[in-house]
């Protein structure tokens, strides 16, 4: 999952939200600290994670990825079932995805000084750019997939990969809905536990 499925997930708590947008860029044990809230957004993201790679209908639709682009088959199929996320919103929230993000981006600026430094340098041009409402549209995952490959040096030419999005949209959308139902239901558990 990408950055909106993990904020989404969070429900409601806006520091779970910030703690599970940032957590990729929080190593081992540094997450404590953090504000506990924050933590828990962190640990969340962690197992979000976890039970995501390892679930089946995932890895299904990241296999049709693998052997064009490999270890980068991952990051792909997370933004893009984010996409399916953004363009299904209405099926998912009864707040518009533009008003839904735009409260996301203001919680992050109110809540600037405990972010961290990864997420201060990134936060610009997410917002900038739009980036959770873009992730709604091909065109707007083609921009994401170009940045993401731009920061990997163009290893793997990611922004590519909208031609198998074209070529199996239906099998991945499927995939996405039957997945994501599973992962809320994970999730909603998973958050009252921490």
């Amino acid at each position: 999952m990408n950055f909106l499925a993990h904020i989404y997930l969070s429900g409601n708590n806006d520091l779970i939200k910030i703690g599970n947008f940032m957590a990729d860029g929080v190593r081992g044990k540094d997450y404590l600290n953090f504000p506990e809230e924050v933590k828990k957004g962190i640990l969340l993201h962690r197992q979000i994670d976890t039970f995501t790679d390892s679930h089946l209908i995932y890895r299904k639709s990241k296999h049709r990825l693998h052997k064009k682009y490999g270890h980068y088959s991952g990051v792909i199929m997370d933004i893009l079932y984010d996409h399916f996320l953004a363009k299904n919103w209405n099926n998912y929230s009864n707040e518009r995805l533009e008003d839904y993000t735009a409260n996301f981006y203001q919680s992050l600026e109110t809540n600037y000084n405990i972010l961290s430094e990864k997420t201060k340098n990134l936060m610009p041009y997410m917002i900038e750019r739009n980036w959770l409402v873009s992730y709604a549209t091909i065109a707007g995952i083609e921009m994401i997939l170009f940045q993401m490959d731009y920061r990997t040096k163009h290893r793997a030419n990611m922004q590519e990969a909208i031609v198998e999005l074209q070529e199996f949209y239906l099998e991945f959308e499927q995939e996405f809905t039957d997945f994501f139902e599973e992962l809320i239901t994970f999730t909603n558990q998973k958050i009252i536990t921490l």
